[in-house]
Parts: C-alpha cells; sequence; structure tokens
C-alpha cells in the first residue's frame, strides 16, 4: 500500500519570489508537486491555461463552491482563488507530496481539515526589496501594486501561525533553506512511524 503524500502551504507576500522558488524548488525535489489552483483573475500574457492556474469565471466558481469542489477558497484583490479538492486528494493518496501556494485565509482553512501541514512563510528582506520587486516585473497597473504594498502588514501578520519562516533575500541560500524543510519533513517522528508501523510493531513484540 502506497504511503499516502504530505501537504505543504507556502504563504508570502505578493512579489517576494514565492512562485520562482517554488518551481525551482519542484525541479529539485523528488516526489513533490504544486497544486494548480483555479482562479478568477485574467490571464497575463506570460502565463497558461491549466499550467499557472486554471482561469475560470465567476459563475463556474461559485458553482465549484457550491458543489463542494474546493478544499479552500478565499478572495484576494477582488478576484476569486480555490484549491481543487479532486486534484490534492487523488496527488496524495498516489504518495506525492502537494505543494499549496496559498495566502493566509487559505491556510486558516487548510490546517483545520488538515492539521498535520506543513507551512512555510517566506519574507522579503525589505518593504523597498518588495516595492521594486513589484516595478521591476510590470505585471500590475500601479494602483495595484499601491494595493499589493497595503496588503503586506495584514499578511505578515499572520507569520505567527505558520511552522517555519525563510528570507528570500539571496535566492540561491532561500531554495536551500526550503528545500531542507522539506528533506527534514520527510524524516519526522510522525510521517517515519505511519511508514515503518510494521518495523517499529515488530521491535515492541507486537504480532501481525
Amino acid at each position: 500500500m502506497t504511503e499516502p503524500g504530505h501537504l505543504y502551504i507556502i504563504s508570502a507576500p505578493s512579489g517576494t519570489g514565492k512562485t520562482t522558488l517554488v518551481k525551482n524548488l519542484v525541479e529539485v525535489t523528488p516526489k513533490i508537486t504544486i497544486s494548480i489552483s483555479h482562479t478568477t483573475r485574467p490571464k497575463r500574457s506570460t502565463e497558461m491555461h491549466g499550467v499557472n492556474y486554471f482561469f475560470i469565471d465567476k459563475t463556474e466558481f461559485t458553482r465549484m463552491t457550491k458543489a463542494g469542489d474546493f478544499l479552500e477558497y478565499a478572495t484576494i484583490f477582488n478576484y476569486l482563488y480555490g484549491t481543487s479538492r479532486h486534484s490534492v486528494e487523488n496527488t496524495l493518496t498516489r504518495g506525492l507530496d502537494v505543494i499549496l501556494e496559498i495566502d493566509w485565509q487559505g491556510h486558516q482553512q487548510i490546517k483545520t481539515l488538515f492539521p498535520e501541514t506543513t507551512s512555510i512563510f517566506i519574507l522579503p528582506p525589505s518593504l523597498e526589496d518588495l516595492k521594486q520587486r513589484l516595478l521591476k516585473r510590470q505585471q500590475d497597473h500601479p494602483n495595484i501594486i499601491e494595493q499589493r504594498l497595503s496588503d503586506v502588514k495584514e499578511t505578515v501578520s499572520h507569520i505567527h501561525e505558520y511552522d517555519y519562516v525563510v528570507i528570500n533575500d539571496d535566492f540561491s541560500k532561500a531554495l536551500h533553506d526550503l528545500k531542507t524543510i522539506i528533506e527534514v519533513g520527510q524524516f519526522s517522528s510522525l510521517r517515519q512511524t505511519k511508514q515503518h508501523y510494521r518495523l517499529i510493531a515488530e521491535l515492541c513484540g507486537e504480532r501481525f
């Protein structure tokens, strides 16, 4: 029987470099994948449907919400985002670890459903650095950038709810830190006892 995968949540203020870090993390870490969220946000020119997000309209999102298709969902900058229940549960059942790139609202919902979830919060080195990153990527209107910067305080105020914190000052170091957290988690007492329960039972003198 395949041991179920583990769930990871990675959150960060917009522009911190979370998506790039997670993409690189998955490329260098075996048996882990990224959950692709559904959103009502318009697709950017650099994005692909089914790769970056599943882009749907509000009517479809509402239908999926009522049908219980989302493990979590939230409104972020006036757009809806949700995590597919079927996709995540199916992937975990296949023995793959899953990363959810979601905000603090989704984190609270997932932690209620999956208390064993490992959560990681990524910080920028400074507010000014974050502002420059948002400007350089040229993906948002200046008004949206101001909204994102204004939202930083609210987002970071939930940092104490997370298990780990990584500062993305040096990209290579931040990636190494993330990879280390994932690797250490694979050897946690909880996961190891579940995976090797027969060995532990035998050593304790129990019979099957």
